[in-house]
Formats: structure tokens, C-alpha cells, sequence
């Protein structure tokens, strides 16, 4: 009898309920807060490059520290062609593995191999690249990039896009390690999101005769949606801030000689890494720390185009019903 009238006292106080309140705003005005100290830390540091290259940084191909002469575009170019690279790969095995685990796989065999797919998360970035370079690498130059040589040799467009030294590491090797990276993130995800959908509603398709396919088509799917599209802003937000992993890999140029996908290249996170404890104030730090900006930036719109594809998603479903 004590114990619940305590328990009643404790939910009835006025002044529980207001510092609750309080702590929760104070929690999303800290995290605001903090968003907008970062930009603006990036902004003052980055100003005199902003100043001296403006927008031009952004298409300038030229990096070269001695001459002071600064661009970015062989660094956004590297980040952006090896995370598309990892998603094109990652998002249609994880949605394969999601889809084995939730309705195909035998029940003995869910939880071990959804436990050793969660695992591949739990190794630390470097070791991915230290693999990449010593074991992935040369794999890929011996049995994929030579034959492809060998097979496109003098054919426009796609001779060029395999072109290049045999040596394993590039923009094609960096992609397809991120991808074994997010894949993990990803699946997770779908999987979690996937099984929440209810029972019933998939018994009633299997019940009219669809196929597993239709069922996850045409209910899990729709149901899903929005849990799907986060995994895979996920995902792409973890290919998109990847360091050491990419810098093992991707050959850390900072020129870019053609568009081949075995071509050595740059990344921002790995030109960071590289030259900013090195970097002399002055010119050289302000344009690493702009080349983080635009990071920042780059994010930004991609968690912009997820909340608008979402957005259009459900006027769809109004338009629909």
C-alpha cells in the first residue's frame, strides 16, 4: 500500500513533469546549438580561402601546396564517386539479406547469421583497409581489372573506364570496400524495419495467392518505406565520412589523369587525414578546413533529398488512395 502511494505522490508532481520538459528542450536547443557552432567554426576557419577562391574551389582540379594554388574538385569528385559506388552495391545486397532474414531464411539459421552480419560493423575501419590493400587489391588487379583491360582494349568509353596501372587501388577499389563497410548498417536496418511489419497483413497477401516478391513489393515495401530510406541515408552518411579505410585504398592523388574507376584518387576525409596536421596556418589549413565545409554541405543535401523523397513518397500515397 506504501509503495504505491509513493509511486502515485512521484507521478503527481508538478515539478517532475516541468524540469522533464525542461531537459527535453534543453536537449534540442544543445543539439541545435552545437549544429550551428560547427558551421560556423568551419565558416570563420575556412573564410580566407572562401575569400581568395570563392565557388571557383569547387571546379578547380589544381591542388598543389607550394604554388598555394587550391581546388577540390579531385576530392569531391573522389567522395562522391566512391560512396555512389558503395551504395549501388551495398543497398541491393542488404535488401537481399533483409528480405532472406525476415521471410526466407529457416528459423535456425536467422540469428547467427543475422549476428554475424551485425559483426562486420564491429571491425574497426582500419582493418578494411589494411585488407583492402593487401589482400583485396591485388585480387582485383589480377582477376578483374586485367582480363577487363584485355576484353574492352580499343573500345571507346569502356577502354577508358578500366584504363590504368594494374595495381589495385583507386576509385572502383575504395567503393566496393565502403560498400562491405555500410552493408552491415544497412541490412540491419531493413531487417528491423521489416520485421515490424504486421502478420497480418502479409499472411492476407501470401493468403490471395502472391508471391514473396509481390508480398514485399507491394506490402512491406510501402509499410516500410521511411525505415528504408534512413538506412540507406545511413549508410551513405558512413561512405561519406569513411577516413582511414579509403585512405588505403583510393591512392590519396590529388589529380585526377582520366574517369577510369581504377584510377587513384582523392577523398576529402582522406585529404584531411593526410595533410592537416602538416598543413602551415594560412592558405593551405583555411582550404582543408573549406574542403570540410563542403563536406558538411554534401551531407546536408543528401539528408535534404531523403526528408523531400519522403515527403513526395506520401503525397503519392494520398494521390493513390
Amino acid at each position: 500500500m506504501s509503495s504505491s502511494s509513493s509511486v502515485t505522490s512521484v507521478r503527481t508532481g508538478p515539478w517532475a513533469d516541468a524540469l522533464f520538459g525542461w531537459l527535453a528542450k534543453g536537449a534540442a536547443w544543445l543539439t541545435l546549438a552545437l549544429l550551428i557552432s560547427i558551421l560556423a567554426s568551419l565558416l570563420v576557419g575556412a573564410w580566407p580561402a572562401i575569400e581568395r577562391y570563392g565557388l571557383g574551389f569547387l571546379a578547380n582540379p589544381v591542388w598543389d601546396p607550394v604554388q598555394e594554388n587550391f581546388g577540390g574538385l579531385v576530392m569531391i569528385y573522389g567522395t562522391l564517386a566512391t560512396s555512389i559506388i558503395a551504395l549501388l552495391i551495398a543497398v541491393p545486397v542488404s535488401f537481399g539479406i533483409a528480405l532472406f532474414l525476415t521471410e526466407m531464411s529457416p528459423a535456425w539459421l536467422k540469428r547467427p547469421l543475422g549476428t554475424a552480419i551485425e559483426l562486420l560493423a564491429a571491425v574497426p575501419s582500419i582493418v578494411y583497409g589494411m585488407w583492402g590493400l593487401l589482400v583485396f587489391g591485388p585480387i582485383l588487379a589480377k582477376y578483374v581489372q586485367t582480363p577487363l583491360q584485355s576484353l574492352f582494349s580499343g573500345i571507346p568509353y569502356l577502354g577508358a573506364l578500366v584504363s590504368g596501372p594494374p595495381v589495385g587501388i583507386g576509385i572502383l577499389s575504395a567503393g566496393i570496400i565502403l560498400a562491405i563497410m555500410i552493408i552491415p548498417f544497412i541490412a540491419s536496418v531493413m531487417r528491423d524495419v521489416f520485421e515490424v511489419t504486421p502478420p497480418l497483413l502479409k499472411e492476407s497477401a501470401y493468403g490471395l495467392g502472391a508471391t514473396t516478391w509481390e508480398v514485399v513489393s507491394t506490402v512491406v515495401l510501402p509499410y516500410t518505406k521511411a525505415g528504408v530510406v534512413g538506412g540507406i541515408m545511413l549508410g551513405l552518411g558512413r561512405a561519406l565520412g569513411e577516413t582511414m579505410a579509403v585512405t588505403f585504398v583510393i591512392g590519396n592523388m590529388n589529380q585526377l589523369d582520366s574517369l577510369s574507376l581504377f584510377q587513384a584518387a582523392n577523398s576529402i576525409t582522406s585529404a584531411l587525414a593526410n595533410e592537416f596536421a602538416e598543413a602551415a596556418s594560412g592558405i593551405h589549413q583555411a582550404s582543408l578546413i573549406y574542403l570540410g565545409l563542403v563536406l558538411f554541405f554534401i551531407t546536408f543535401v543528401v539528408l535534404s533529398l531523403s526528408k523531400l523523397l519522403l515527403l513526395q513518397l506520401k503525397k503519392n500515397e494520398g494521390a493513390k488512395s
